[in-house]
């Protein structure tokens, strides 16, 4: 007899309810079974041809727990083992590592309410405090921040680093062709008065005498606060979805082009790069962190990927705070050498001074600020996730130890 499909409806279930030997029963005993033969057998060999029919029929809840019972099967002992018997070997530790991770996040996609998603999260837990703790033996905190936590930032996020600096770049781009086709545009952005004073003080033979105060001290200041001011609100512009960021970083970058525009214009093109990128290789360094701390925040905002909204949140303000850690002491730094230090090297270019840094020395301290800004936030993060596999694997250690 050919194989039909099974009928639809309740006979489908047949096969479950009457034992699949009915057919082979003595029917000298049972001669009426015979009536019931093709009812019984051709539901039983479909079934057995496609058991598929029968596991689309039942409920969702009872399939989801079919499945994490597989998956729990497949991986108890994996995790019995990775949670009993500990290893000091680092890179079984960081291959173990891993691989709870892969299952954490399977589990947190799936079953996130079940207690194996809980087992799991606790043993990743205590592998990344093994792994943790073996690393503050070797540095104090603060030499973890700079050493390990803040290039690992940089490193996952490091997309995000790019893409607030094309943009950036793509402003300040956007406000040199301006300033060039149009020199209206300059006293439109920096205002009338601004260029006025830069235009007498470069007919005077002191280029540069804006950085020239008395009071050092409160230049100092205002120019630390000042800029720690802004810097936050480039920061929690990313609250709002990224507009607020992206708002100073279009502002930022057409003044930093049209400012710098100024002065090439005026032919003073090298000389304002030696003495305004002395202090700021620092300071738009970090204008454009700040904006990659706010872009950051945004992104765990708007896409949280397998991670819940709070748990997104949490993971990437917790980074974003980091960067802006660290930028304060970098802005201080900043604002030190914006008020002490470039009034020396505008000096250089100006007629009637005589104390000033030697343009070769400056080009030297520029260079070295400079490579050390792009070594530190852009090359060795790659460095320090190489050594430090598990830890860049997933930020989701960080919300573990929060």
């Amino acid at each position: 007899m050919p194989i039909l499909p099974p009928p639809k409806g309740s006979a489908t279930f047949l096969p479950l309810l009457l034992p699949s030997t009915l057919p082979f029963f003595s029917l000298k005993k049972y001669p009426s079974l015979l009536l019931l033969f093709p009812v019984i057998r051709v539901p039983i060999l479909a079934c057995k041809k496609n058991l598929d029919s029968i596991f689309h029929y039942l409920p969702t809840k009872l399939k989801r727990g079919m499945r994490e019972a597989l998956f729990i099967k497949k991986n108890a002992d994996k995790w019995q083992e990775q949670q009993h018997l500990p290893t000091d070997d680092p890179d079984e530790q960081a291959e173990r590592f891993i691989t709870i991770l892969d299952d954490l996040a399977y589990a947190k996609t799936f079953y996130p309410q079940s207690k194996a998603t809980k087992w799991i999260n606790g043993i990743a837990a205590a592998t990344y405090q093994k792994i943790y703790q073996n690393k503050k033996e070797k540095y104090s905190r603060l030499g973890t921040f700079w050493k390990v936590e803040l290039p690992l930032v940089m490193y996952q996020h490091r997309k995000v680093l790019y893409f607030t600096f094309g943009l950036f770049m793509l402003f300040v781009g956007l406000a040199v062709w301006s300033s060039t086709e149009d020199y209206k545009f300059v006293g439109g952005f920096l205002s009338d008065n601004y260029v006025q004073m830069t235009e007498e003080n470069i007919s005077n033979g002191d280029p540069f005498g804006v950085y020239r105060d008395g009071d050092k001290f409160s230049m100092f200041a205002k120019i630390m606060f000042n800029n720690m001011l802004i810097f936050f609100l480039q920061y929690t512009g990313g609250i709002v979805f990224g507009l607020g960021t992206l708002y100073w970083v279009f502002t930022d970058g057409l003044l930093i082009g049209t400012f710098q525009s100024l002065f090439f214009l005026k032919g003073l093109g090298w000389q304002s790069v030696m003495v305004i990128w002395m202090h700021g290789c620092i300071e738009i360094s970090c204008m454009i962190l700040s904006s990659m701390a706010g872009f950051i925040l945004a992104k765990g905002l708007m896409f949280p990927g397998t991670y819940s909204w709070k748990d997104s949140f949490k993971i990437h303000a917790k980074d974003s705070i980091k960067l802006i850690l660290a930028m304060i002491p970098l802005t201080v730094l900043a604002a030190f050498i914006e008020s002490y230090i470039t009034y020396l090297m505008s000096n250089a270019f100006d007629s009637t001074s005589n104390a000033s840094i030697p343009v070769w020395l400056g080009a030297i301290i520029l260079i070295s600020m400079m490579g050390t800004i792009v070594w530190y936030f852009v090359i060795y993060p790659f460095k320090v996730a190489k050594n430090h596999a598990a830890l860049a694997a997933d930020p989701l250690p960080q919300l573990m130890t929060a």
